[in-house]
């Protein structure tokens, strides 16, 4: 047996890089303190990866949760020092100050879930969108302010008052494609100061059966400890649609979540005052929303095409900061035209006409041989109104309006104005 040992202990020590040498006791010694150190090297090596190997098998989403947690916490801790905390850190204050207090600093201690819906959460101060900044939307402006704003802001005036004027637990804004409903909604949560969890589908879309339920639910206790706060789906139809036969069980069970807790916002708190919490949804597709959510938004604002007044107020803040030519500019025109054109299709073509004169001189600088280097915007004239006109794209719309205002105006026959629009076209 011993021999065996010397022929194994040989084979280690050349491989090690031993040479031969005559042997005794000691060696035969530091031989076995080194075969017992490998051994127990290899033992701990083995060990730590199958220990890292279970970690990983038991969650595959670790480091994704752990760079969530990172983030959030950074996210979370500008979030409160952007608000005026109160002493106490509690909501049932007298005054109208609650409304910006932060959160208390151990509601900051949020599970793996909250974190990751932390990161869908923004600022009111970095929400660059303010209701000054949307034209043409004054009536649905002023409702809001009245049943979502104040009372989220003030909430010691109307909840104590009447529990009847507290803020609805659901609103929804919903109209044609780039009428503002989404500017609406980023308005609402930068005047109200409420925290703005700006949720996407695939944020509560899990891969592993039952974490979207635990997703949807974070959402809600987020939403609890950051209050105020504004919950906002876009195309909440795609999130929150009609339930159906064939929908897959896993997107039911998401929606039964989902409208279980936001019943519970209308429970009061240990100081007895409704969450201040309220879910925004935004869609132009209304028919597709199953009843149940459609039951829970009781305000409703329909956000529709702009009239020539609202399209007129539009034009003025698209082209506030933008140089205009006095003489050949006509805005009134301009907003009669624009009928049947959302306002971000009049941005777009605003965008078009802003590039006319850009475009111009540029060309006439190329021609005289002059470096473009040397181009300054002092030299480039004002937008006209016929530079509305030149080019398809985003006032594709406007061209033929332009057409058929011409035709009207000369008395001609519907085959003239179908001429012009072709020859506009």
């Amino acid at each position: 047996m011993t021999s065996d040992l010397d022929r194994w202990i040989g084979s280690v020590g050349k491989l090690l890089g031993m040479g031969e040498r005559k042997r005794g006791l000691g060696d035969f010694a530091l031989d076995l303190l080194l075969v017992a150190g490998m051994m127990a090297t290899g033992v701990y090596l083995a060990r730590n990866f199958l220990s890292s190997l279970t970690s990983t098998l038991a969650d595959p989403d670790r480091e994704k949760h752990e760079q969530a947690r990172l983030q959030a916490k950074a996210h979370l801790e500008r979030l409160r020092k952007g608000k005026n905390i109160g002493k106490s850190g509690d909501d049932t204050g007298d005054d109208s100050s609650v409304s910006r207090r932060g959160p208390k600093p151990e509601d900051l201690v949020l599970n793996e879930y909250e974190n990751l819906i932390a990161l869908e959460m923004v600022a009111p101060e970095d929400i660059s969108v303010g209701f000054s900044d949307i034209g043409g939307l004054e009536d649905i402006i002023d409702e809001l302010k009245e049943s979502v704003i104040y009372p989220l802001t003030m909430p010691h005036l109307y909840s104590h008052a009447a529990p009847l004027l507290s803020a609805p637990s659901g609103v929804l804004l919903y109209g044609p494609p780039g009428c503002g409903k989404t500017m609406l909604a980023k308005a609402v949560a930068h005047e109200s100061g409420a925290s703005f969890i700006n949720l996407h589908i695939s944020t509560v879309t899990e891969k592993w059966y039952g974490d979207s339920n635990k997703l949807v639910r974070a959402v809600f206790s987020l939403a609890r400890k950051m209050q105020p706060a504004i919950i906002f789906i876009d195309e909440i139809d795609a999130v929150l649609g009609t339930r159906r036969s064939g929908e897959h069980e896993a997107s039911g069970m998401v929606k039964a979540e989902f409208m279980t807790l936001w019943d519970g916002l209308t429970s009061s708190n240990s100081s007895g005052m409704p969450a201040r919490i309220v879910v925004l949804g935004a869609t132009n597709r209304i028919h597709d929303i199953d009843e149940a959510i459609l039951r829970r938004m009781p305000k409703k604002f329909p956000v529709s095409l702009p009239g020539k007044e609202q399209r007129r107020r539009i034009l003025q803040l698209i082209l506030q900061d933008t140089k205009t030519d006095p003489q050949s500019f006509n805005l009134e025109y301009i907003a009669k035209v624009t009928a049947g054109m959302s306002g971000s299709d009049i941005k777009e073509a605003c965008r078009d006409a802003a590039m006319a004169p850009v475009r111009e001189y540029m060309k006439e600088h190329r021609a005289s041989g002059n470096p473009m280097s040397s181009i300054t915007p002092e030299h480039i004239r004002g937008i006209r109104t016929e530079d509305f006109f030149g080019r398809k794209g985003g006032g594709q719309i406007l061209m033929e309006n332009h057409a058929k205002q011409s035709a009207k105006a000369s008395g001609a026959s519907a085959d003239e104005y179908e001429d012009m629009v072709e020859e506009l076209g």
